[in-house]
């Protein structure tokens, strides 16, 4: 369990607070965000494959798979409010 801990490092707030400021950044910070976690559960994955845990590593890697898939979505709602934005 000392791998995967219960909190974040560093961050004293809840999770749903932490989500809340994510997700309030601008799309394209936000879709960033989400694709660096995505590419971590990915790098789990093939860790847990290299060590034989099949089923682990692929659920881990559909869910990585998943959030490329938000990630994209986050870069179209971004291109929608990107005109909009002030710099």
């Amino acid at each position: 369990m000392a791998n995967h801990p219960r909190t974040v490092n560093g961050y004293e707030d809840s999770l749903e607070r932490l989500a809340q400021a994510i997700g309030n950044m601008a799309y394209d910070q936000a879709a960033s965000f989400i694709e660096k976690l995505a590419d971590d559960f990915k790098r789990q994955a093939d860790a847990d494959k290299n060590r034989g845990r099949i089923k682990l590593a692929e659920e881990l890697y559909a869910a990585a798979e998943k959030m490329y898939e938000a990630r994209d979505r986050m870069h179209l709602a971004w291109k929608i409010c990107e005109p909009y934005m002030k710099s």
